[in-house]
């Protein structure tokens, strides 16, 4: 692990955490394409530092997220403690944070018995190629049929649900978490502007349970003493700084824009990889 591969990857996480790309495939490419750079056979297992910078990645572009929806998350924190003790959901932003809780659970029910199966695409870059170009079809036909709503809806919580088992499956390297959750957003009849902030908000607690629960399952701290700590803190400042901005930016353009840009996006870049990677062993 040094700081040019640390700092890479964290300007691939923030970029690609929150645009609707899949942060987890394009983790898996620079890893990947870094081996064969250094010679280095892809199935080679990541070591545990190198899967440590990547939670740290996540934990950073978590921290972007959190500090640019802070008034809505606190206000989210606020309206649900006062509905807990009060015993009325009559408040919206209640009853928005009852629907992240209800697809954060759906999300979790679904996600951990295909979290093997994720780990194990890790060491199969093509099939994760393949994965993004999918992912690129469910963008394409998210904007078909949002075109052919006349009137948008408002978020519920079946909406939150779909939403959350949407997110749920994006555990695989290559279905875009932000892809998959904005395009069942819109599948549901929700605006774009909605179902972007929506997926967002719905991001927090999972990635804040995936950051706190996998390095007390797996990291050996007597191991970790000896880690690049400084290469893996400038990978995550940077991984926050450049997701904040993104997040920044792409919120003004999900608002007058197309997913179909992102869609193409994923189709190419999913079949140079997977071509590329079926030929490389």
């Amino acid at each position: 692990m040094n700081f040019i591969q640390s700092i890479l990857m964290g300007i691939v996480q923030g970029l690609s955490e929150f645009l609707p790309i899949s942060s987890s495939a394009h983790l898996v490419f620079t890893s990947n394409f870094y081996k064969v750079f250094k010679g280095i056979p892809v199935e080679v297992i990541q070591s545990n530092e190198e899967i440590f910078l990547d939670i740290m990645l996540h934990l950073g572009t978590l921290v972007a997220v959190l500090i640019f929806f802070r008034k809505e998350v606190f206000e989210i924190c606020k309206a649900l403690w006062n509905a807990a003790k009060n015993r009325s959901l009559e408040d919206s932003n209640a009853k928005l944070g009852l629907y992240i809780i209800f697809g954060t659970i759906v999300t979790i029910i679904l996600a951990l018995p295909l979290n093997e199966v994720a780990e194990h695409l890790v060491y199969h870059p093509a099939l994760v190629g393949f994965l993004l170009i999918f992912t690129g079809g469910v963008l394409f036909f998210s904007e078909y049929l949002s075109g052919k709503k006349k009137e948008a809806g408002s978020l519920d919580l079946k909406k939150s649900i779909l939403i959350g088992l949407a997110q749920g499956l994006a555990v695989l390297p290559g279905f875009s978490r932000s892809g998959w959750t904005i395009a069942t957003g819109l599948f549901s009849g929700l605006n774009r502007e909605t179902a972007a902030r929506y997926s967002f908000l719905l991001s927090i607690p999972i990635i804040l349970g995936a950051s706190m629960v996998y390095p007390l399952i797996k990291i050996d701290v007597a191991e970790a003493i000896s880690y690049n700590w400084g290469a893996i803190i400038a990978g995550t400042f940077v991984s926050a700084v450049v997701g904040y901005l993104c997040i920044k930016y792409f919120m003004k353009f999900i608002s007058k824009f197309s997913l179909n840009i992102f869609a193409w996006y994923c189709v190419l870049m999913g079949v140079c990889t997977t071509v590329f990677f079926s030929v490389y062993k």
